[in-house]
């Protein structure tokens, strides 16, 4: 690269240009935060796939503002012309590409994510061993919030060599799973009867959906595996902690026991 290019284009700054530039930046700034706001409060009114869409394209609409404000900005502060053009742009892709090697490679993640979609606001994913729900999903990272309130920042190119699991991919339908270990010797389609009643008779159960009982005979006792809906998926805990309880009353009043851990190992 011409250094002598480079340091003549930067000579060509001025006041005037510097401050143009930095009204575009304080304009974007307002801008993107307007729109994210505005989609929030609109998501809000909304439910469903088009509740997901819409503030999954806050990020795109994000991106291409910068990149606008960035194009705007480089013919105010340069003279363009094609010796500086070159300088300018040449010099920055050299410095990003060695400076921000990863964040680059976590942006062009997020774009893919953005158009193939493996996980959206409102779905519950586990990506290295943390699950939660996906709050908002930025150019570089998304942000999950866990079962116990923890906010988690993936980089999206985190997930070019990770598995990733998506509980509801975009739907309100999140499979929950109660799991009982009880003793052997008992009547098992008689309490598969019960359970399956246990998990129908819970208020927090989308009775439309499959509900299933299941059962294998293990080393470490009769597994019985409760599986349904809840109503929202946010109510996950709440939904396995009810099955669980009013699971363990049916086996007192059958005289089945469960099999504490301790015991179990």
């Amino acid at each position: 690269m011409d250094e002598s290019g480079l340091q003549q284009a930067l000579e060509s700054i001025s006041s005037v240009a510097v401050a143009e530039a930095f009204a575009l930046v304080v304009i974007a700034s307002v801008l993107i935060v307007l729109i994210q706001k505005l989609a929030s409060a609109l998501a809000e009114k909304l439910s469903g796939k088009p509740r997901l869409y819409l503030l999954a394209t806050v990020p795109l609409a994000r991106l291409l503002i910068i990149v606008v404000t960035v194009i705007l900005i480089v013919p105010i502060l340069v003279e363009p012309s094609f010796e500086n053009m070159v300088a300018i742009f040449g010099a920055l892709a050299l410095a990003i590409g060695f400076a921000f090697k990863d964040y680059i490679n976590s942006l062009i993640a997020g774009l893919v994510t953005l158009y193939e979609m493996p996980y959206r606001p409102g779905d519950w994913i586990e990506v290295n061993g943390y699950y939660g729900e996906v709050r908002s999903i930025g150019i570089r990272a998304a942000e999950i919030v866990t079962l116990d309130d923890t906010v988690i920042v993936i980089p999206h190119g985190v997930l070019w060599n990770t598995l990733l699991a998506n509980g509801n991919d975009g739907s309100h339908n999140l499979m929950c799973v109660a799991e009982l270990f009880l003793e052997p010797n008992h009547d098992v389609a008689q309490m598969q009867a019960l359970l399956r009643d246990v998990i129908y008779t819970s208020p927090l159960t989308r009775t439309y959906q499959p509900v299933v009982v299941a059962v294998t005979d293990t080393e470490e006792g009769m597994r019985y595996r409760l599986k349904g809906y809840p109503l929202e998926p946010r109510d996950q805990t709440r939904f396995i902690s009810d099955l669980t309880a009013r699971a363990s009353e049916v086996c007192h009043e059958q005289g089945v026991k469960l099999l504490c851990r301790s015991r179990r190992e």
